[in-house]
């Protein structure tokens, strides 16, 4: 009978120990209620590519704002596959890192990986592109451009470019399809020169967001359309490939065919510089200093806007010829 009083008192002593643990605040990332020394931080980053001057701008700005700050981050590039993107996060997951960010390749199909680092506890922040899911608990914030707005500003250059054209025969360059800032800035400049009937979109093509497509799909479309007036390109390295079938048509770019485009990296800048591309409209890469800010917030226990937008500009060939000299990327 004492033996059974004595294993009964122990059971009662390991419920009350379990009931203890279960209880209480909410541990934070990387299992710990207190926050942890920010060098004993490690972030997976899971980055889409390497596939423009942008997405190279924006690897070593991220790369080296963690560097500064003595923060461990893990990297991996998925060269523009989910699939490979969806794996680097699962990797993430299992080596118990404190906090994922990453930058989606397509805006859909992210639940369920998303709902695993829920699970276990890993805060989830997106830089540079938004996922299309309905359960927004599964990241804390989306650091990045507002896309829509973008395409707004080329929509309205446009406008004012041709005021007294009758007739405006335009191409698009979309980005990667399914991609946010592909989906984004197509229905942005839609909605402003669809106000005008003289607009006419006399072909769409992705051009994956790299030089090389812009460069393929354009040297297609000259041969196909060749009245053209404005090509739209949703990255200056899509306008660059452009640019090269262009010049190869015979025709001079920024004169016989107008170009604007989105992101402001250097090539970019310097051909806007030289005439010919009329228009950018900026996108910053440089988003490692705010995602490290969000880092450090987040483990002091502090909460971060859902939504954090980058403040960027428009330039002209006169603007870009001045800021060229500084520019970072």
């Amino acid at each position: 009978m004492k033996k059974l009083i004595s294993i009964a008192a122990a059971g009662i002593l390991l419920l009350g120990l379990a009931g203890c643990a279960a209880g209480g605040d909410t541990p934070a990332a990387g299992g710990s209620s207190e926050p942890k020394a920010v060098g004993d931080l490690v972030v997976g980053f899971a980055q889409v590519g390497a596939e423009s001057g942008w997405r190279t701008a924006n690897t070593k700005d991220v790369q080296a704002a963690f560097a500064d700050a003595g923060i461990e981050l893990k990297f991996s590039d998925a060269q523009q596959k989910q699939e490979n993107q969806i794996k680097a996060i699962r990797s993430y997951i299992q080596q118990g890192v404190d906090y994922i960010a990453f930058s989606p390749v397509v805006e859909t199909g992210w639940d369920a990986v998303l709902n695993e680092a829920k699970a276990a506890g890993i805060p989830v922040i997106l830089t540079d592109r938004a996922v299309d899911s309905k359960d927004t608990s599964l990241y804390v914030s989306f650091l990045g451009s507002d896309f829509i707005e973008e395409g707004k500003k080329a929509g309205e250059w446009a406008v004012e470019e041709f005021a007294d054209a009758d007739s405006v025969k335009v191409v698009q360059l979309e980005g990667t399809t399914g991609a946010a800032p592909a989906i984004d800035r197509a229905e942005g400049f839609a909605e402003v020169v669809g106000k005008d009937d003289k607009f006419e979109t006399v072909a769409s093509q992705t051009g994956d967001f790299t030089r090389a497509g812009g460069l393929q799909v354009m040297e297609a479309l000259l041969k196909s359309n060749p009245d053209i007036d404005l090509v739209y390109a949703h990255n200056d390295d899509m306008g660059l490939g452009a640019i090269e079938a262009i010049e190869a048509a015979g025709l001079v770019p920024g004169v016989d065919i107008k170009i604007v485009t989105v992101d402001a990296v250097k090539d970019g800048m310097q051909a806007l510089a030289d005439g010919k591309i009329n228009f950018i409209v900026e996108c910053s890469p440089l988003l490692g200093a705010q995602l490290v800010d969000i880092v450090k917030t987040l483990n002091d226990g502090g909460t971060v806007e859902p939504r954090i937008v980058t403040e960027e500009t428009t330039f002209t060939k006169e603007q870009a010829i001045e800021a060229l000299p500084d520019r970072q990327y």
